[in-house]
């Protein structure tokens, strides 16, 4: 399963031949150098590490700075490891978006959701509330109701829906179809949304024939 790091962008509107409207998302895919390639020999398994973005040397801690040293490239602000790599890369390579995907390609982005704080059962689980305004509720209208049992078990069971922390984990969205490529800018439109928000770090995988 080839693979590849990017950065979204935003997101725009495509249309065909036909005149059909597709919303997408743009994606700057890599271009990615190929940090460290795992075998079953040395590692217990087989991998391929993926650098993406640019640093300065000086914000890189001694032993990352060895390791890419090791590869023969700069300093990477982000890396992935990827198993089951669908392409015969060496160390040091730079994949491209072209390199990695093809128009019409189905993927897998993953990506770390927006995150909302402390958010109430409204929001974080589309509650309606405690009946309505009218029927003499004060501030009732957005609180979670019973959840607990009577005397017997007499406790809250592990995982009732209540309010909690929101966003901010990792959310995969699967078969997303790339509509656009356009290599010379390392961008890719996929149809659809995708998870987090302008400049988040995205791993497209693309999904298998």
């Amino acid at each position: 399963m080839s693979a590849i790091l990017g950065r979204k962008v935003g997101m725009t509107t495509v249309y065909d031949d036909a005149g059909r409207q597709t919303v997408c998302t743009v994606i700057e895919a890599g271009p990615c150098a190929v940090t460290q390639v795992k075998t079953g020999d040395t590692d217990g398994y087989e991998a391929v590490q993926l650098g993406f973005q640019d640093k300065k040397e000086k914000h890189t801690t001694k032993a990352l700075a060895g390791h890419f040293e090791a590869a023969g490239i700069g300093a990477k602000k982000h890396l992935a490891e990827f198993r089951n790599f669908g392409l015969d890369v060496s160390l040091g390579d730079e994949l491209g978006v072209a390199d990695v995907l093809a128009e019409g390609d189905t993927v897998h982005v993953a990506g770390t959701s927006k995150g909302k704080g402390f958010q109430g059962v409204v929001k974080r689980h589309g509650f309606g509330g405690v009946n309505d305004r009218t029927h003499g509720q004060h501030n009732r209208q957005r609180a979670p109701g019973s959840i607990g049992q009577a005397s017997d078990p007499s406790r809250v069971f592990k995982g009732t829906r209540m309010g909690g922390r929101t966003g901010n984990e990792r959310v995969t969205v699967k078969n997303l179809r790339v509509v656009r490529l356009f290599p010379d800018n390392n961008l890719v439109l996929v149809k659809g949304a995708v998870p987090g928000p302008k400049n988040g770090i995205l791993e497209i995988r693309k999904a298998n024939a």
